[in-house]
């Protein structure tokens, strides 16, 4: 039997303002409760409930401080670059809840951009999903996928609306190993519009994703659409040891 394990209580506490923030509850320009009531509610120590607070402000949620209650800065929270190939790691690990609502799952002839990102002649078969993923109940992202054929048909006997894709693409043996990432931003289409509940038109962070395996072949082309409202990115950059290079880490 596994057992669960519970988070520090800090992690706990963190998670709870995070929540309150992105539901509302805390909207922007808000303060905080006092370090004194904030250690009465969740019968904290102080020291807790400021390692509590850091966490928050490394991500950018709230600022202020010197003596007075900290105030929330922003409701998006922000997703670091490791975690691109798992939305349901991500959320989880921010204490959110992860949901996704799939839109379609289909084998057809490749796109002349997908097939150009994987390396394969345009029309040739892949398996395309198209899904919303949702952090506590609100849609937060369009994930448009296409898949290499053979590896794309193991989705046809999976429930996409389970849980992720990558994990269960992982357990059927699939070598997923490294990720070239592209952000920029554009402008809803209708379909965006639509299933994000926003304006045609209005602003989406997109991140687009070629996935490989340990060889270097190509297996997922990816091009997932955020509500900048909601999700931010970010990136910690250290130097290495020559000049001018740097590479990605995790943020916490």
């Amino acid at each position: 039997m596994v057992k669960s394990v519970t988070p520090p209580l800090h992690l706990r506490v963190a998670d709870a303002l995070r929540g309150r923030i992105s539901r509302g509850q805390l909207p922007v320009g808000a303060a905080l409760p006092s370090e004194a009531q904030l250690c009465e509610e969740f019968t904290a120590s102080r020291g807790t409930v400021r390692q509590a607070l850091a966490a928050l402000r490394n991500e950018g949620l709230i600022g202020g401080g010197q003596g007075k209650p900290p105030v929330v800065r922003q409701a998006a929270v922000a997703q670091p670059f490791e975690t691109f190939l798992s939305f349901t790691r991500w959320a989880r690990e921010m204490g959110r809840e992860p949901g996704q609502r799939t839109i379609e799952v289909a084998r057809r002839g490749a796109s002349p951009v997908a097939a150009d990102a994987l390396g394969i002649d345009e029309g040739a078969p892949v398996v395309e999903v198209l899904r919303l993923r949702l952090l506590d109940g609100i849609p937060t992202m369009l994930e448009r996928s296409s898949f290499v054929e053979p590896v794309g048909r193991l989705l046809f006997d999976f429930d996409p609306d389970s849980g992720s894709i990558y994990e269960h693409l992982l357990g059927r043996g699939v070598d997923l190993r490294a990720a070239r990432h592209t952000i920029d931003a554009i402008g809803a289409d209708a379909v965006d519009a639509e299933h994000l509940t926003i304006a045609e038109g209005a602003p989406l962070l997109r991140e687009r994703r070629r996935a490989t395996d340990a060889t270097g072949a190509r297996v997922e082309y990816g091009d997932d659409r955020y509500r900048p409202d909601l999700v931010t990115f970010t990136i910690d950059n250290a130097q290495t040891g020559r000049a001018g290079q740097h590479v990605l880490k995790e943020t916490s």
